[in-house]
């Protein structure tokens, strides 16, 4: 193997003029695709579909200094952003960061010669990618750091993928030659698409995928493309991935990570009336039978509390017909600071933002559905630490137009609604430079992941964007982490949900709102950004299995640049949006009706509004005297005065997280 150089944005908005966005949207594919409005079957291939082509999208976006020297301090009475991102404000390695081992560098040489990677060629470069990664991980992981990274470096061209590819060699960075240059098509086979769909044909059937103790729901958030997770089996699954067929096997990859066998019980901390920690607290009380050989200083734990009726309560989403779920809704991943194993106490490295119960009724709550479900401190035996995708594009052809993509909130393909690129499981990686153009589902999409950065990347468009919750830029159990700088057309949502907290997301350039989309999530900031959303942006916009907010078929409704989870409605999937989630200095603008002007959306530049907030503690959003059970029908409402938007405070700065911008 021989050694080479290595190639190197109403309720109440306006902000940078500079910002503005000049698009011009048109998704085209060649016209002898045949649209397809209804449920694929499962089985149907898509290895004739032509390749989607990428369109024009120009924007500005501003450039960013987002290391830890242009970062303010800690404002007093907010919460503290200055440690989100990449190593907490570290800068994305450049190529001195870079193993000088030849094993630890592979070039479009090495792949072509070693693993058979050619561009351009029509053959699958599936087997031969996932076996140079193998060989990384193999021969680098253990002599590599953030500080000596092993690269891959992607040929110029098209390269033709039909399996997901997992990224779960540590302190890795697979980078093409420009996202204009190094292409991606993946076409997923008959043991990638998914093989069981719901029973209307609207939706790929997790519970249906089943495998001995196993199912589909352990592959949440879906399969995708590059997924960057730990393949590594719990013992007691090891015998079922051995015996599962090839389309069952993934469901058993990272085991050893899951709550349910990693996961330690607590016990009552000292007067502590039922709890194991309050907010506030850094020193969490395990239960004494804990095994903690599995929590480490300088690993990390996901602090997990279990739902109790009082939470449910403080959520303003009782009463409810829908039923109630015996989960963790509140959840952070932090670092072990410290490790008692006498006393049976972990310290973690910052204040928790919210009270973890021994369990669902050690706070004095009645059970939910008649079952007591503890909270848990979960260790992540597996991260994947340092890993980079940059520089190159990806899509997915499937046999419909993209054409009929363009605003349709519905699922064009269910069956290959595969995502772009999954962070599971990961710490301190990032992506940025990548261009993709109709992914099957969410374009990035995130669980349970920290300290990543999303950064200068565009996406365009998505082929399922309906029943499921599909198509979306998605940050889901992501904290501290920054999206920057990216550009995003024709998807669903841009969302945080399901307990994110501590996210920046800053000077991006969307059509698609800024979601709050359920399940207590919390002290996220959004500034600089610039939202425009056409009439057109409604989930009523809808040809084939449709799905609104909870999956509801038919909402009237139209988006506006901010969504917000109401307890009583979004109860029926999670559970509210949590508490000051922060707005400020974005230029966001609706179109109120066809064809019409855009409108200004929260409209005072140095404003600081703080949702969910009153300016102690969490408020919902309310209207004469009552909190509104959805936002759809509110969203011009004015929550300012005490109800619910804390609108008490400016700033005379441009950035609350940037001392400097542009």
């Amino acid at each position: 193997m021989r050694r080479r150089k290595l190639a190197v944005t109403g309720l109440i908005g306006f902000v940078l003029g500079a910002l503005i966005a000049t698009v011009i949207v048109v998704l085209v594919t060649r016209d002898d695709s045949p649209a397809d409005a209804t449920a694929r079957k499962a089985d149907k291939p898509s290895s004739t579909a032509p390749v989607p082509v990428a369109t024009p999208i120009t924007a500005k976006v501003p450039k960013l200094d987002l290391t830890a020297a242009n970062r303010r301090k800690p404002i007093p009475g907010l919460p503290d952003w200055s440690k989100a991102g990449y190593r907490e404000g570290a800068r994305l390695p450049d190529s001195l960061k870079f193993d000088s081992y030849p094993k630890c560098s592979l070039d479009a040489g090495d792949l072509a010669d070693d693993f058979g990677v050619r561009p351009d060629d029509s053959k699958d470069d599936s087997d031969g990618l996932q076996k140079a990664i193998d060989t990384i991980k193999a021969d680098c992981s253990l002599r590599s750091s953030y500080d000596n990274l092993s690269i891959i470096q992607l040929p110029v061209g098209e390269l033709d993928v039909s399996k997901q590819i997992a990224v779960d060699a540590d302190y890795l960075v697979i980078r093409g030659a420009g996202a204009d240059k190094t292409r991606f098509v993946f076409r997923p086979d008959e043991n990638t698409r998914y093989d069981a769909l719901t029973k209307d044909g609207g939706d790929w059937d997790e519970d249906g995928m089943k495998f001995e103790d196993g199912n589909g729901g352990w592959l949440w958030p879906g399969r995708g493309l590059f997924r960057v997770q730990s393949r590594a089996v719990h013992p007691d699954y090891q015998a079922a991935y051995e015996k599962a067929p090839a389309n069952r096997k993934d469901i058993f990859e990272g085991t050893v990570n899951v709550h349910w066998k990693a996961g330690l019980k607590l016990r009552e901390k000292p007067g502590g009336a039922g709890f194991a920690a309050k907010t506030g607290d850094t020193v969490i009380y395990l239960d004494p039978k804990a095994s903690m050989d599995s929590v480490k200083p300088g690993g990390y734990v996901n602090v997990r509390a279990a739902n109790t009726m009082k939470f449910y309560q403080q959520q303003q989403a009782l009463p409810t017909d829908y039923d109630l779920q015996n989960l963790h809704m509140r959840e952070q991943i932090f670092t072990v600071k410290a490790v008692d194993t006498a006393q049976h106490t972990v310290t973690i490295d910052k204040p928790l933002e919210y009270d973890v119960p021994v369990d669902s009724t050690s706070d004095g709550s009645d059970k939910i559905l008649k079952k007591v479900y503890p909270s848990k401190v979960s260790p992540l035996v597996d991260p994947v630490l340092g890993v980079g995708l940059e520089d190159f594009s990806l899509t997915q052809p499937v046999d419909a137009k993209a054409s009929d993509a363009v605003h349709n909130y519905g699922n064009l393909a269910p069956a290959e609604a595969m995502n772009g690129i999954v962070l599971k499981w990961a710490v301190n990686s990032w992506v940025r430079g990548i261009r993709t153009t109709m992914t099957g589902s969410h374009a990035i999409v995130t669980e349970e992941a920290k300290n990543l950065q999303i950064e200068g990347n565009v996406f365009d468009g998505a082929w399922n964007k309906g029943k499921g919750g599909n198509g979306y830029l998605r940050g889901s159990r992501v904290w501290d982490s920054v999206y920057a700088g990216n550009i995003s057309r024709g998807l669903r949502h841009f969302t945080l949900q399901w307990s994110s907290s501590g996210n920046v997301v800053i000077g991006n350039d969307l059509d698609s709102d800024l979601n709050l989309h359920g399940g207590w999530e919390r002290r996220n900031l959004f500034e600089l950004n610039t939202v425009h959303v056409p009439y057109e942006h409604r989930s009523a916009n809808c040809k084939s299995n449709c799905g609104g907010e909870g999956g509801e078929e038919k909402d009237d409704s139209t988006w506006f640049p901010i969504w917000w989870g109401a307890g009583q409605k979004a109860v029926k999937w999670s559970g509210a949006t949590g508490p000051q989630n922060v707005f400020f200095n974005n230029t966001l603008t609706k179109q109120l009706k066809p064809a019409g002007p855009y409108q200004p959306y929260l409209p005072n530049t140095h404003t600081v509004y703080q949702f969910g907030w009153n300016g102690t503690t969490y408020q919902p959003l309310s209207q004469n005297g009552k909190p509104i059970s959805d936002w759809a029908g509110h969203e011009q409402d004015n929550f300012t005065q005490s109800n619910g938007v804390d609108a008490s405070r400016t700033d005379p700065g441009r950035s609350l997280f940037l001392r400097a911008v542009g």
